[in-house]
């Protein structure tokens, strides 16, 4: 593990992500699977650019698109297992980790935006 924990959890969340997304076998979900996986997948990517800012407004611009992708793979998640795409132990799993890295992103963005004035 590396020494930055969102980093990980993100990328541990991708890893989820598409493995959850393979596993859908209910019909005429490709377009909520699509949804998913590029919103779920999102998330560690914007996060990883942001290590790479070229400034701290850049960096929290980056985390904050990361905040809303979490937000909206919550919903696909909620959706996917009130529609039996997902089961609930599965749609468990990935909302708290989802949740995990949204109240990391939430502490990191105040963090950096204190230091950006």
């Amino acid at each position: 593990m590396s020494e930055n924990k969102l980093l990980d959890l993100s990328f541990e969340f991708a890893v989820a992500i598409v493995n959850l997304v393979d596993g859908v076998t209910a019909p005429k979900s490709s377009y909520m699977t699509d949804q998913l996986s590029r919103a779920g997948t999102s998330i560690g990517a914007n996060i990883h650019e942001a290590q790479y800012a070229q400034s701290k407004k850049d960096f929290v611009a980056k985390l904050e698109i990361a905040l809303k992708e979490s937000n909206e793979t919550s919903y696909w998640l909620k959706l996917m297992c009130e529609t039996k795409r997902i089961d609930v132990q599965t749609y468990q799993y990935a909302e708290k980790l989802c949740g995990n890295i949204r109240r990391l992103l939430i502490a990191s963005c105040k963090t950096a935006k204190d230091g950006v004035k």
